[in-house]
């Protein structure tokens, strides 16, 4: 492989903000901060969403309050 043309692949942690999960993966991702894990020093990546608290993936959704938002529209936009 040629050097200096290939990004840097490594350990890093991601840390799931909605749920404080971590877990260590390979990636190239940018990182600027390091975390202590497991014992180790990794960089780390602050995510706001993984598959850890996702809805998709959790099974809970969430209820959008979809008549307060019609009411606000008509309110505005209404009849004229």
């Amino acid at each position: 492989m040629k050097k200096g043309i290939h990004p840097d692949y490594r350990e890093i942690v991601f840390w799931d903000l909605a749920t404080d999960d971590k877990f260590v993966t390979r990636s190239c991702a940018p990182t600027k901060d390091t975390i202590e894990f497991e014992g180790k020093t990794y960089p780390v990546f602050k995510a706001e969403v993984t598959s850890q608290s996702h809805p998709f993936y959790t099974g809970k959704n969430t209820l959008l309050d979809t008549a307060g938002r019609v009411d606000k529209f008509l309110r505005k936009y209404g009849k004229r």
